[in-house]
């Protein structure tokens, strides 16, 4: 029996794999499916009504609701012809109807309110923000000017076939808009915070990550096993233990408390055979970038190892250069030569931090550094703390802007070159030549955090030292001569939909909640009435007439998006209000004040009777949920507090210094020998 096949959605006919002419084609009346009039068994009489073989074949009146699923598709169309036929069902019925023929049973009208009940925005789940072509909720949705979401790629393939107009509306779409369609990020993250509500209220969770650590006593004791690892330049070499007890992030010098495996600390001269050595007692941690710290927390240690050819080394002062500017991709790991400026970021910017807050930073020494005669002749020695007073940019030697830093010695013991016991005393300041030519410079201005006390003689601090960041190193109470790595617990953040409101879903004019939210074809979010007040008063033509009175023809205004460059002219004589994204704000409004509501009444229980008018007042004020155009400075003062790393939660450590239990949020080092 021959195959009874249609053409395909690109034209092709699935019978002979040929693409027909427009002569040899022919469109069911019913489907309007194409079909290859050669490839038909039978030719057919008439071209205007002629219906395919799908489409032909009758069905039983009286058996449509017994049939759950038609076997072919002819029958589900008859089928569906007859219950619109049928004058005896109202107009829901015969939806019912549609629905049980089509999908085999209806859903009742409980189970929406059930899933509105366990979620907090069903509007997003029940189908009417859905895409009109893929029928799932909207990836990377794109908003077009009818106010109508569909996803990126979609939207895409559809203007690719030649379409120009909405698929729901059929409202034309800008040529602009064509050619670049852009993200809704509003929406998007509306979508992300729907399913993450969905997620947790079904008691999900997404898949954990794993971590591959090493515990500390797993490790070596020196730094390399094999003969493998100790290849020229032990790039491949293991990590031994670390003898002390301080975080990665800790400033300053590193005291007999926190050595447990001698109780001295480190001290100024103890040198190491290499940097991964050096790493072991914490001097420096980094085995291969020069500088150890993090842009909003400082810079705890550096090292002089001859990385850049404009660094100078006077001993108790130094000029040192940032990193970065070198071009270190594919195989060119060991360039050496400025490409292009380096800025004040990552590394660069934990240095300035230091100088600016005036923090210790330790200084190891290299036997790389040919230059400098205070260089130790092999392995890295540790030359004590020293403190950045000044930082600027200038011209380098290679042609470049680089970062540069005034380090100047400020330890209590005796740097290793000096013939003297005594430690350092504040003194003046070098003075540096190419600052006449520096820009950027950067000075301290306040009281530096470490200082030299005149009572006592010595360098401590003045200031609190910042809180550390990263995972603490503590003595294993049980075995004495194990250090034991106390990593921060992952804490979930919290879903505060009260605090999300303002932050995703703000208007970019009133800084408030978006009340008749509009979408531009920019796709930029505004409250109707403001964007319409920030036109007002203004035509979109512009009468013109030259000095003799004789008029010209007139001109578009150009009415430019408050947050973009793009012209909305044409779309501002008649926006639409986005329905889908104004039912994603109200319901989660309404969930807002559900929680505030059962949190109320469960405090107004713990409370006593006479304090439970007072109380619910004071927190009705200060939990009031923020409405469309109606938010206050302290909405948004709450919203700037909240925004704080809800990872991070601080404790007392067993000395009863205050330590912090957080994940790491830390700019990764550059990896580049100093």
């Amino acid at each position: 029996m021959a195959q009874l096949l249609p053409c395909d959605s690109e034209g092709v006919c699935m019978v002979c794999k040929q693409k027909p002419l427009e002569t040899e084609t022919l469109v069911c009346r019913t489907c309007i499916t194409p079909w290859h009039v050669p490839c038909l068994p039978i030719v057919p009489t008439t071209i205007l009504d002629w219906e395919c073989s799908d489409c032909s074949q009758p069905v039983d009146i009286n058996h449509v609701a017994d049939v759950p699923t038609p076997p072919i598709a002819g029958d589900l169309v008859s089928a569906i012809r007859a219950i619109e036929n049928d004058t005896s069902l109202t107009d829901e019925e015969k939806a019912k109807k549609r629905q049980e023929l089509v999908g085999g049973s209806s859903k009742t009208a409980a189970e929406p309110n059930s899933r509105s009940c366990n979620n907090g925005l069903p509007d997003l789940f029940d189908g009417s923000v859905n895409c009109s072509f893929c029928m799932q909720l909207p990836d990377r949705p794109v908003t077009t000017p009818c106010q109508h979401n569909f996803c990126l790629k979609c939207f895409e393939k559809w203007i690719k076939q030649g379409k120009r107009t909405c698929a729901n509306c059929r409202a034309a779409i800008p040529a602009k808009m064509a050619s670049n369609p852009r993200i809704n990020s509003q929406m998007a993250a509306g979508i992300r915070m729907a399913k993450l509500e969905r997620l947790q209220g079904a008691g999900g969770s997404s898949v954990p990550k794993v971590y591959h650590t090493v515990d500390n006593d797993e490790r070596p004791d020196t730094a390399f096993t094999t003969e493998r690892a100790k290849k020229t330049g032990k790039a491949n070499a293991c990590s031994g233990k670390i003898f002390v007890t301080i975080p990665k992030d800790h400033f300053g010098p590193i005291s007999a408390e926190n050595d447990p495996t001698r109780n001295r600390g480190v001290l100024v001269g103890d040198t190491w055979e290499d940097r991964m050595e050096c790493r072991q007692w914490g001097a420096h941690f980094p085995h291969v970038a020069g500088i150890a710290g993090q842009s909003t927390h400082g810079a705890q240690s550096v090292a002089l190892s001859g990385g850049y050819v404009d660094d100078e080394d006077h001993g108790e002062w130094f000029l040192y250069t940032g990193s970065g500017g070198r071009d270190l991709s594919g195989n060119k790991r060991t360039n050496k030569n400025q490409s292009f400026d380096q800025q004040f970021e990552n590394m660069n910017e934990a240095l300035r931090l230091s100088c600016r807050k005036g923090y210790p930073v330790r200084v190891v020494r290299s036997h790389k550094e040919k230059r400098s005669s205070y260089a130790p002749e092999e392995g890295v020695r540790y030359d004590g703390v020293y403190r950045i007073e000044k930082c600027w940019r200038k011209i380098g030697i290679q042609g470049h802007k680089v970062c540069r830093y005034l380090f100047v010695r400020c330890d209590n013991e005796a740097a290793p070159w000096a013939s003297d016991f005594s430690g350092d005393r504040p003194r003046p300041l070098p003075i540096i030549e190419e600052l006449k030519d520096a820009v950027d410079v950067t000075e301290r201005k306040g009281d530096p955090s470490w200082d030299f006390d005149e009572e006592k003689g010595c360098w401590l601090w003045k200031k609190p030292p910042p809180l550390s960041k990263k995972p603490v190193n503590t003595v294993d109470p049980i075995d004495g001569s194990k250090i034991k790595v106390v990593k921060p617990k992952a804490k979930k953040a919290s879903f505060k939909i009260k605090d999300r409101l303002l932050k995703e879903f703000g208007c970019n004019i009133c800084r408030k909640v978006l009340a008749s939210p509009i979408t531009t074809p920019c796709a930029h979010n505004f409250c109707k009435a403001c964007l319409e007040g920030s036109f007002s008063g203004q035509s979109y033509i512009r009468n013109r007439t030259t000095q003799s009175g004789r008029s010209l023809r007139t001109q578009k205004n150009i009415m430019k998006c408050p947050t973009c460059s793009t012209d909305i002219a044409d779309y501002l004589q008649n926006p639409q209000v986005n329905r889908e994204m104004m039912g994603m704000i109200e319901s989660l409004q309404r969930k807002a004040e559900q929680m505030e509501e059962s949190s109320e009444e469960s405090s107004a229980r713990s409370e006593e009777p006479s304090d439970k008018s007072d109380e619910n007042r004071k927190s009705g004020e200060e939990t009031e949920v923020p409405k469309p155009c109606d938010s206050s400075e302290k909405v948004s003062e709450e919203t700037e507090e909240n925004d704080v790393d809800p990872l991070e939660k601080r404790r007392k450590g067993a000395d009863g210094k205050a330590v912090v239990n957080a994940e790491e949020h830390t700019d990764e080092a550059v990896v580049e020998n100093k």
